[in-house]
């Protein structure tokens, strides 16, 4: 797995002498910003950021800011989503090549060309995916709420879910509602297969399984529990378990060391020779690109108005259901 190439801006250099935590708090206070980090950031972005949550978590925080800049430590369509929700208010993006695998594989007008198949279906959009293909869906779900926006659509409705096929085949077997699934995935959770799974379990009989809702079904049917970012963090600090095998991206596995730090965590491969549970567009962001988007305010979020309010109504849908 190859990571993205960075950014012009992305390659500035940064006095090595500044105090960038200092700095950021600076900044922050300056431009009257909040900071927002995904749980599959950098240790050091989530400890310092206002808000560290999943999707649904950092869409309803930027929901609610009153704060004039929102720096988004996270990935291109998280940062979207926040500038759909706040049209009079600057979205900057620490490093714009932050992209997503899953998104990528969506593009709009492909998508557009591929509902002509089917008129008369609701489009339940996974909340990563571009602007673009939130504006042309009905609702938008995240994978915490993703089983409930399904149930909220009336019995006899046919319904298209794009654009991850796992998620999709998971809430079809959760829910039991038939839906035609655009076929994307995740290269992080793409990765983790029944096979390692298998290995990982007899060398730590009594460690839980819990994986995200975006791995293949081989492995979900696997798992002791399967559920959102959030959800896993949840499990495993409630859980009495003392050793927990983990299906998703690394990087949650700051917060859990946080709530479980005598717990064992073992993420999906952990010797397989490479990083692969990593997200190479996750960790474009890093302090130092944090420190120049808030000092420069950019690179910003721009969307053109007509795709922004088109795809205003399928978010708010989704907030509305929680």
């Amino acid at each position: 797995m190859s990571a993205p190439a960075p950014s012009v801006h992305a390659l500035e250099t940064v006095d090595p002498s500044l105090d960038l935590m200092a700095e950021i708090s600076r900044l922050r206070v300056e431009r009257k910003a909040v900071i927002l980090a995904h749980y599959y950031q950098d240790p050091e972005l989530q400890d310092l950021a206002d808000f560290v949550g999943d999707s649904l978590r950092l869409s309803q925080a930027a929901a609610r800011t009153d704060a004039e800049v929102i720096a988004f430590c996270g990935v291109h369509f998280m940062a979207e989503t926040a500038k759909i929700l706040n049209p009079g208010k600057r979205v900057v993006l620490p490093d714009l090549d932050a992209g997503c695998s899953l998104a990528d594989r969506c593009p709009a007008d492909a998508f557009a060309a591929w509902l002509k198949g089917y008129p008369d279906h609701v489009v339940v959009s996974y909340i990563n995916c571009s602007a673009g293909v939130k504006a042309l869906s009905d609702i938008i779900c995240t994978s915490s709420n993703a089983e409930r926006v399904v149930q909220s659509i009336p019995a006899g409705r046919k319904i298209v879910f794009a654009p991850d096929r796992h998620l999709g085949s998971w809430v079809m077997a959760r829910t039991g509602r038939d839906m035609v699934l655009w076929p994307g995935f995740c290269i992080v959770h793409e990765q983790f297969t029944a096979r390692r799974v298998a290995q990982l379990k007899a060398a730590h009989p009594v460690a839980q399984l819990i994986v995200h809702p975006e791995c293949d079904a081989s492995v979900s049917q696997m798992a002791d529990y399967v559920g959102s970012t959030d959800g896993l963090l949840q499990y495993v600090g409630t859980s009495p378990a003392k050793a927990f095998i983990i299906g998703t991206e690394a990087g949650v596995l700051h917060q859990m060391h946080k709530l479980r730090p005598e717990a064992e965590l073992i993420p999906i491969p952990v010797d397989s020779g490479c990083n692969c549970s990593l997200c190479p567009y996750m960790k474009l962001n890093t302090l130092e690109k944090l420190y120049l988007a808030l000092r420069d305010l950019r690179p910003e979020i721009e969307l053109d108005e007509a795709v922004r309010l088109k795809a205003l109504g399928p978010v708010r849908r989704m907030l509305e259901l929680g």
